[in-house]
C-alpha cells in the first residue's frame, strides 16, 4: 500500500499549482482521502477531503472558493487544484487514506500517508 504525492513546486502570489497523488496496492475508492498540510513550524492540518460515505467534499475555511479536491478513480489518484495561492499557503502537501468516519479535524483517523510535496508561494 502506498501514495505517491507529486506536483509541488514554487509559485508567486496568485498562481496556481495542482498536486496528485498516486495510490497503489489499494483503490483510493474504497476509503476517505484527503489533502493535509504542514507549514514550518506549525501544526499539520486538513486541507480538503473527499468522503468514502457519500462522496461529500470539505474544505478548510482558509481553502474554501481556491481550491478544489477530485479523484480520477481510473487512475486511482487524488488531485487538489489550488489557485489564487498566498504565501500562507507555503507548506507541505500529504495526501491520506482512512475509514469512511475519517475527518479533517483527527488525523489519527487516517491509515495510509504519501511522503509529502513541498509548496512554496513567495513573490
Amino acid at each position: 500500500v502506498q501514495l505517491q504525492a507529486s506536483g509541488g513546486g514554487s509559485v508567486q502570489p496568485g498562481g496556481s499549482l495542482r498536486l496528485s497523488c498516486a495510490g497503489s496496492g489499494f483503490t483510493l475508492g474504497d476509503y476517505t482521502i484527503a489533502w493535509f498540510r504542514q507549514a514550518p513550524g506549525k501544526e499539520r492540518e486538513g486541507v480538503s477531503l473527499i468522503s468514502r460515505r457519500d462522496g461529500s467534499t470539505s474544505y478548510a475555511d482558509s481553502v474554501k472558493g481556491r481550491f478544489t479536491i477530485s479523484r480520477d478513480n481510473a487512475k486511482n489518484t487524488l488531485y487538489l487544484q489550488m489557485n489564487s495561492l498566498k504565501p500562507e499557503d507555503t507548506a507541505v502537501y500529504y495526501c491520506a487514506a482512512g475509514p469512511p468516519w475519517a475527518t479533517l479535524t483527527r488525523l489519527n483517523s487516517f491509515l495510509y500517508w504519501g511522503q509529502g510535496t513541498l509548496v512554496t508561494v513567495s513573490s
